[in-house]
């Protein structure tokens, strides 16, 4: 048995937060896997000097972390996460000084053995209408879907080159995280869902740009293609809060691999549950 708990897009909501950490002491998982956008938004801030989000990490996360982990001692779980595109990118130096701590591990665009499941993070999601670019890439080539702002424009907190702003895709760093590795054991902790599918059904009905209809499926290609192609344990996603709503579902299958998403647009915490030797028997509760 690997009794694991997923939750993603807590977007700094203690409330929720306290609702997962009472579930952690209750139930005592072996693994707690964080899915991005875990800050408040940054979105209207873009700048480094979003002392909200800092003191957010140091003076609440670090601190309530710790204090979990001296009361569950042994029983203190694993924690991967990765950041998303509400996430400044600024902040991740403070994320990477909590897992140098021990609190957490940090997994975007690492691999990391949890067991002998094979764990990797993605935090990056095609273009978007918002304008923080920090996580955003192209998907699998320059191409943007109408009333979204290429990753070539918008604003950043954290400074790349102009080469990877213009020319790096979600399909290339796949391929580079990924290479030669098998993956039948794999879990990705993603967090765009894939396109087309039951987890990245976006509110989009009826509205268009310029007489386009616009793609109610905001997910990634990429990341479809590469879920189909590779066919991994487990991937879990985050991202498109309204998706369960309008597809009435969590969770979803590609060939052999179950995908499941935390993301939610209610006000509850929604938690998922899964033993990853007993994938099938996975559930979510809204606390």
């Amino acid at each position: 048995m690997t009794f694991c708990f997923f939750a993603s897009d807590l977007h700094g909501y203690t409330d929720r937060y306290q609702k997962l950490f009472q579930a952690v002491k209750d139930e005592r998982p072996e693994a707690v896997f964080l899915g991005g956008d875990i800050l408040p938004s940054a979105s209207f801030m873009y700048s480094s000097l979003d002392f909200q989000h800092l003191d957010f990490i140091n003076g609440y996360l670090i601190k309530k972390f710790t204090q979990l982990q001296k009361e569950l001692e042994d029983d203190f779980p694993r924690i991967f996460l990765i950041l998303g595109n509400d996430d400044g990118r600024f902040a991740e130096a403070a994320i990477l000084d909590g897992a140098a701590r021990g609190i957490w591990e940090y997994v975007h665009n690492r691999k990391v053995l949890f067991k002998d499941y094979p764990v990797y993070g993605y935090s990056y999601i095609p273009p978007t209408p918002f304008l923080l670019k920090d996580w955003e890439k192209y998907d699998v080539s320059r191409y943007v879907d109408p009333g979204s702002v290429s990753p070539e424009e918008g604003v950043r907190s954290f400074p790349i080159a102009d080469y990877s702003r213009k020319y790096s895709t979600i399909k290339k760093d796949l391929e580079n995280l990924t290479e030669n590795e098998n993956l039948k054991k794999a879990v990705f902790l993603f967090h765009a869902p894939p396109y087309k599918t039951k987890l990245d059904r976006a509110s989009l009905d009826g509205k268009m740009i310029d007489h386009v209809p616009l793609d109610v499926h905001v997910g990634s290609i990429a990341i479809q293609r590469f879920i189909k192609a590779h066919q991994p344990l487990l991937t879990l996603h985050g991202h498109v809060h309204e998706s369960s709503r309008l597809s009435h579902s969590w969770r979803d299958r590609i060939g052999k691999t179950y995908a499941f998403s935390a993301a939610y647009d209610g006000p509850e915490l929604a938690l998922v549950r899964f033993d990853l030797t007993n994938l099938d028997k996975a559930t979510r509760e809204l606390l």
